[in-house]
């Protein structure tokens, strides 16, 4: 794996108080052509509540159908559905018998109310029976609003969370414009996943195809970022919507969830420095990044010292952004903007959505101008993003609050949560 750290300032003024961001550039290897994939473990819960009756239910049975012909024989995939109850329709297992796992994916019929709790947690009871020490994935897709058993996000988070801790990842599919993208989005960012938003049955396919492709590819797992501050210096700040918590010891951990082969991720920090008296190189903070290489499961940790060089005033006075470093701020600063922008479309507040837009643009204009060459096809592009984006409101006007939420809560988790992501 390349892990790369970048300062935005290496140099900080003797006896003065500063700021300094960090960020950490992961790359994950290519896969090992000659070595033998694991088994991979996929539970699907499937909404077949009654609004999914029709072309959703059927564009994602048409879907389900394809991956599981997709994937080994060898490896494990299950299906529970999910209306006022949960139903088991594919125990997970081993495929085995694909022509009869996709004629029982075909003839799932629609229901009644929308009880995701009794679905998400029958499929991660059939989950952990199969997936063993190397993990899985649950993929939740869903289309309405819970009316029915646990509704509260945070219970949901915690439970996705608590999965993770067992190598189990939780993705969520949005299908359509009635389901509820607070709660799905917070399901997958406790649960280390991706959060996809899908307004047909076409793109509902892409979606559930490209889970598929990061399921198989995948080669890095669980990859954690613990942070050691050194004494008298404060962890100002984690730029990216991650799952955090405190270790006993008072560390940091920061979960990243899993990469496929070649994938990359980039997580921005901030950490606030006080005046030192003592003049030359001087520690803030210590990175232990921790994950498990996949086909082997072997653990591998980094120990990654973050220094500053603290130098005479005027010296520093003349210091220079590294222009990656400033442009990742401006950019994580951006889409911060961008989720207070989905919120506001949730709430109604039609007018505040448009106005935060345009702001989340000139703030990734301000990004493209400092980044380097070599970064600014990426930053063109979601600039264009979301320029559609304010396009897009402006031609659908209030009757599309529900879909620029969903469509920017989307774009929000990719460039936040899965920043870096190559594909």
């Amino acid at each position: 794996m390349r892990i790369d750290t970048l300062l935005d300032v290496h140099l900080v003024a003797h006896e003065s108080e500063d700021e300094v961001a960090v960020l950490v550039d992961l790359e994950a290897p290519a896969a090992a052509e000659d070595a033998e994939r694991l088994p991979a473990s996929l539970q699907v819960v499937l909404d077949r509540s009654g609004s999914m009756a029709g072309a959703p239910l059927e564009g994602a049975k048409k879907a389900l159908a394809a991956l599981a012909r997709r994937l080994e024989p060898t490896d494990n995939f299950g299906l529970v559905v999910f209306d006022h109850s949960a139903a088991v329709v594919v125990p997970a297992g081993p495929l085995t018998d694909k022509t009869e796992v996709v004629r029982l994916i075909e003839g799932v019929r629609p229901g009644g109310t929308t009880d995701l709790s009794a679905g998400y947690l029958r499929g991660l009871r059939e989950i952990r029976r199969v997936a063993g020490e190397a993990g899985g994935t649950v993929l939740v897709i869903s289309d309405g609003h819970v009316n029915v058993g646990v509704r509260a996000a945070d219970e949901f988070a915690g439970v996705a969370a608590k999965a993770y801790g067992e190598r189990i990842v939780t993705s969520t599919l949005g299908y359509g414009q009635g389901y509820d993208e607070s709660l799905l989005s917070a399901i997958s960012r406790s649960g280390s996943g991706n959060h996809v938003f899908a307004d047909d049955p076409d793109a509902a396919g892409s979606a559930i195809a490209g889970e598929a492709t990061g399921l198989l590819d995948k080669v890095v797992q669980a990859i954690s970022l613990t942070i050691t501050v050194e004494p008298s210096v404060e962890f100002a700040r984690l730029y990216n919507d991650l799952p955090t918590t405190r270790t006993d010891d008072g560390r940091i951990m920061v979960e990243l969830g899993d990469l496929y082969a070649r994938e990359g991720r980039k997580v921005l920090l901030k950490f606030a420095v006080p005046a030192m008296k003592t003049l030359g190189l001087s520690r803030i903070a210590t990175f232990e990044l921790a994950y498990v290489e996949l086909p082997a499961l072997v653990e591998q940790v980094a120990s990654l010292p973050i220094m500053v060089n603290v130098v005479p005033g005027a010296e520093a006075a003349g210091r220079v952004p590294h222009p990656t470093v400033h442009s990742e701020v401006l950019f994580q600063e951006a889409q911060d903007v961008k989720r207070q922008a989905s919120e506001a479309y949730e709430r109604g507040e039609f007018e505040c959505g448009q106005r935060l837009i345009g702001e989340t643009r000139t703030r990734l204009a301000a990004s493209l101008v400092a980044a380097p060459d070599a970064l600014k096809p990426e930053i063109s592009a979601e600039l264009a993003e979301v320029e559609r984006l304010e396009e897009h409101g402006r031609a659908a006007g209030r009757r599309g609050a529900s879909r620029m939420s969903k469509m920017s809560r989307e774009s929000y988790h990719r460039g936040s949560r899965q920043r870096g992501r190559s594909s």
